[in-house]
């Protein structure tokens, strides 16, 4: 009985590696392709911004995905999605990885991640105007205070979590939650410091007084979660970018 459990064991352990062997890696795929698929929201700007007249984009995510597609010897083709659908592009491989997204535990449970190379702090802002209405966190967090964010983005839940009283109003991609603050349609919104600084030279947006950066989150691309061989060659590559000094120019490139 023993000897014949030991062989049903040896048996299944080496089904599921002739299986995990027989899947073939996006690497693979890439490689065959021709063609590097990049998910990218185009809305989050410097990382990834869209022109709608010509369909291009441009940002740091978009240099990171041209670099890599040409150490891989490939194309890069850049396909639209949203951040509610972000994860599910990956999952269901309707790209090979996305651009930079924060790092959280409920993206963790389905995807995976490569290492990371930048970091962000969340941070709200309003209007010059309505500035002056506002002390701190706790000012926010009331009935009357109107705040914006948009569907499925992390902010949405931090949103949710530090303004419970609000008036909280989500709005879905391509709207954005800072779009509905300057058009006076709501009165917060909150966003990276990185966003937030392109954001307040742009539109004059400035951040709410009395409050502080939270939420420190480091961000990295979005990986199919077991593909632990394209997992391996992205993070390898990113190890080798950063002691050469790509994300470091790249990020004095676009002001991060």
């Amino acid at each position: 009985m023993k000897h014949w459990m030991t062989a049903i064991a040896a048996g299944a352990v080496s089904l599921g590696l002739a299986v995990s062997a027989g899947a073939q890696s996006a690497l693979n795929e890439i490689l065959d392709s021709g063609t590097l698929k990049f998910g990218t929201t185009g809305d989050w700007n410097p990382m990834s911004v869209r022109d709608p007249a010509t369909n291009s984009y441009k940002g740091f995510d978009i240099d990171v995905a041209t670099e890599l597609a040409k150490d891989l010897g490939v194309e890069v083709e850049f396909v639209p999605t949203d951040w509610k659908t972000l994860v599910n592009g990956v999952v269901a491989g309707k790209y090979h990885m996305t651009g930079s997204a924060s790092i959280s535990p409920p993206r963790m449970k389905v995807a995976g991640f490569s290492e990371s190379y930048i970091a962000v702090e969340i941070v709200p802002f309003t209007t010059p105007d309505k500035a002056g209405s506002f002390d701190g966190y706790e000012s926010v967090n009331k009935p009357e205070v109107k705040v914006a964010t948009t569907l499925g983005t992390t902010f949405e839940a931090l949103v949710r979590e530090w303004f419970p009283d609000a008036d909280i109003k989500v709005v879905e991609a391509p709207a954005r939650g800072f779009q509905e603050v300057l058009a006076g349609r709501a009165d917060v919104f909150i966003t990276s410091n990185i966003e937030g600084s392109t954001l307040k030279a742009k539109h004059g947006v400035v951040q709410v007084p009395g409050t502080e950066p939270r939420s420190p989150s480091p961000i990295a691309m979005l990986l199919p979660q077991d593909d632990q061989v394209w997992i391996n060659y992205v993070n390898n590559w990113v190890k080798v970018k950063q002691a050469k000094g790509f994300f470091d120019a790249t990020r004095e490139k676009w002001g991060l």
